[in-house]
């Protein structure tokens, strides 16, 4: 991608010389580089899908409703492209580190800032992405209603549309309903980065905590903490930071599996069945 032509379009929407550039790994949907130019550094990411355009729209709205938190740091995003065949977004280049237990607990503590951040219903002002699927946002009164209807069901019923999941090993939405209701009665809405896991925070050299590539909306607190566990979690300080700002109760760790049903669901949905029997698994115990 990165030819004569390419090069001369960013340095012309950049307006300053690019010295130099080197593909780095950040992600599985999108090709991404470290740019330098003669007067700073860019993070750069491309992609060819047909929405990869929308994509990068809801992302930086996503960076921006993060930003105005004024919780936790995002990166600046300087503006979205298109060259060819291609869409990208140029925002700011930031050298990461290995975090120090001291930013992880700043991170936890910061989290819990961003969730304290409320609105009257979940949802969010326009629907975005959650990897390379669509996610909807529209409003609901109740937390329910919006995590089956938004959340559970379009990727269930794309999973059987894709032949992953058979529509007798799915619950009927009453049954979903009635299995929630307790579970969710207290829930009250809050700002999410929407898709939490190890490769979509990064820890600064100067031990600032970053939040990239989000898919938010206002939703349970719980969920950023669901995603965060489904592949390995993080560690245990950030953890205690987190809650001791925002305490677990006795129903916490059974809606952590039952919102980490939706992240399988799209991991079966976006990469195969190698992911069937544990979306099957919480189907069965909870449905």
């Amino acid at each position: 991608m990165f030819n004569k032509d390419f090069i001369s379009h960013l340095t012309s929407r950049l307006e300053s010389k690019i010295l130099s550039y080197k593909s780095i790994s950040r992600g599985d949907i999108s090709s991404a580089y470290h740019i330098k130019t003669q007067n700073k550094d860019y993070f750069l990411k491309i992609n060819s899908n047909k929405y990869a355009s929308s994509m990068f729209i809801a992302e930086r709205e996503g960076l921006d409703t993060i930003a105005k938190a004024n919780a936790i740091a995002t990166p600046k995003v300087y503006f979205i492209g298109s060259f060819k065949n291609y869409s990208y977004i140029i925002m700011e280049y930031l050298e990461a580190t290995t975090p120090t237990p001291n930013a992880i607990e700043k991170f936890g503590k910061q989290l819990a800032q961003l969730h304290q951040t409320k609105t009257e219903e979940f949802g969010f002002g326009h629907n975005n992405f959650i990897g390379s699927l669509h996610q909807l946002n529209s409003y609901h009164n109740d937390w329910h209603s919006f995590y089956i209807n938004k959340r559970l069901l379009p990727q269930i019923n794309l999973a059987i549309s894709k032949g992953f999941l058979s529509e007798n090993e799915v619950p009927n939405i009453i049954k979903m309903q009635s299995a929630l209701d307790y579970l969710f009665k207290n829930v009250t809405p809050s700002l999410l980065h929407g898709d939490l896991w190890n490769g979509n925070f990064l820890i600064t050299t100067n031990d600032v905590p970053y939040l990239i590539d989000p898919a938010s909306y206002y939703g349970h607190s719980e969920v950023d903490i669901a995603m965060s566990k489904l592949f390995g979690g993080f560690s245990s300080g950030f953890y205690n930071a987190y809650h001791n700002i925002i305490p677990q109760d006795e129903d916490t760790n059974t809606r952590v599996e039952i919102y980490q049903l939706y992240y399988l669901l799209v991991h079966l949905n976006l990469f195969g069945r190698s992911y069937y029997s544990s979306v099957k698994s919480i189907l069965s115990k909870y449905f």
